[in-house]
């Protein structure tokens, strides 16, 4: 009897790898990957607990499966793995003795190990896929863990101390990941611009960058998480110098104030954030930049608020995530004082959030009357054809809807001619 597996997702692109991975381990078994709730026999739970909100959601989806997935067929088995298990460990165990097993991230490569206990699955001969890739667009993680003590942060506690991904395996995923259909490559990791910091040579990002844009087939490379002080000029001259590599860069800046940078455990102020935002720019023209902000940290005054506002309204940054802070246990940040109370961290949250997309919605405007490359992702829920052009990473930033049908994988010539927020509609040109 064959037995079906099912994997669920929650959380950052990060995670979307580990799981590939964890589906190439499952077809090493010859075990069915489904995504039919209704016909899986073995659920896995791929979660996140980043914060505090990420974890809730991993516990309401783990009771719901528990309680109402496993008993409704026979012999249905529930794994949880990922960042929840990493973070709780045993306090897991005891919460929740409806779950067959826990799987922290340290201990994803021994899935086969825990699914062999469960459900009896083993390694069949023969060798099977590296990663399970859906799509024209993979992640590709360069590194894991952070070398970093933000106050606020969690990611070296479930992930552990920064270890870099050896060049040779990072291009030899890649090269597996283009030869599986993928057309565009984003390397990922909590910290990318770290990278070869711990591999005791003296290859950097930009050497990843390089050999990475030398793939034949390889059309798109694109660059997330690049903490600022990982940007040197070698890297920027990486960036403007490979064809395949997307002019974004994602610069988790946090904030701009340099009392809340400093309390955060970051570097940093408005000047030279914007200094960097400069420099960045002359290098590489027509730049899309990225970034992260946090609102209503310990001790943000109204002041520091404003001038975060006033730093947004001067950098004009294309696009901008807007978090409020979240106090999460075991981080020196949640015993800081004076704490902002829960509704005015969301208030500050939703102030600075208004306008980030003020000035992004401004800016994807300007982009009416373009001619852009699109990669097509292929159909929305509507039936629209919906695609990315290069200043849009997957799943963030917005898409570019065509005027007509075009193939998943398709890379076509758009000229835009409208914009609604962050998303973009054009008419497909025909070939040169």
């Amino acid at each position: 009897m064959t037995v079906r597996v099912r994997i669920v997702t929650l959380g950052c692109p990060k995670n979307e790898v580990d799981s590939e991975k964890m589906a190439a381990l499952v077809a090493l078994t010859g075990a069915e990957l489904t995504a039919d709730e209704d016909a899986a026999d073995v659920t896995i739970l791929n979660t996140c607990a980043f914060i505090r909100e990420a974890a809730e959601e991993a516990i309401e989806h783990t009771l719901d499966l528990a309680l109402r997935w496993k008993p409704a067929g026979e012999g249905r088995k529930l794994v949880v793995a990922g960042c929840l298990p990493s973070r709780y460990g045993r306090d897991l165990v005891a919460e929740l003795p409806e779950v067959d097993a826990f799987i922290p991230v340290a201990e994803e490569h021994e899935l086969l190990k825990y699914l062999f206990a469960l459900s009896g699955l083993q390694p069949a001969p023969g060798d099977g896929p590296e990663r399970a890739v859906v799509g024209p667009s993979a992640y590709l993680k360069v590194s894991d863990g952070c070398f970093r003590a933000c106050a606020y942060c969690t990611i070296p506690a479930i992930r552990g101390r920064y270890r870099s991904t050896p060049l040779r395996e990072i291009e030899h995923e890649a090269r597996a990941l283009v030869r599986a259909r993928a057309r565009e490559v984003v390397l990922v990791g909590q910290d990318i611009s770290s990278w070869g910091r711990d591999l005791g040579g003296h290859e950097t990002l930009a050497d990843v960058v390089r050999t990475l844009g030398a793939i034949e087939d390889l059309d798109w490379l694109r660059l997330m998480y690049v903490q600022p002080d990982g940007i040197t000029c070698d890297l920027l001259d990486a960036i403007a110098t490979v064809p395949a590599v997307c002019r974004y860069l994602d610069l988790p800046l946090q904030h701009a104030s340099r009392d809340v940078l400093r309390r955060m455990g970051r570097t940093g102020d408005a000047e030279s954030h914007l200094a960097l935002i400069a420099r960045i720019r002359e290098a590489v023209p027509g730049i899309v930049l990225r970034t992260s902000l946090i609102a209503g940290f310990p001790g943000e005054t109204e002041a520091d608020l404003a001038l975060l506002e006033d730093f947004l309204e001067e950098a004009r940054i294309d696009y901008a995530g807007v978090f409020a802070y979240s106090p999460e246990d075991g981080t020196p940040a949640a015993r800081m004082r004076p704490r902002v109370p829960a509704r005015e961290r969301v208030a500050r949250a939703n102030r600075v959030r208004e306008t980030a997309d003020r000035i992004g919605f401004a800016k994807a405007a300007e982009r009416v009357g373009e001619t852009l490359e699109v990669l097509v992702d292929g159909v929305d829920e509507d039936g629209a054809t919906v695609g990315r052009w290069r200043g849009q990473a997957p799943e963030v930033d917005g898409v570019v809807s065509l005027d007509g049908p075009a193939s998943a994988g398709d890379i076509v010539r758009v000229r835009i001619t409208d914009a609604l927020g962050y998303d973009l509609a054009g008419e497909r040109l025909k070939s040169r």
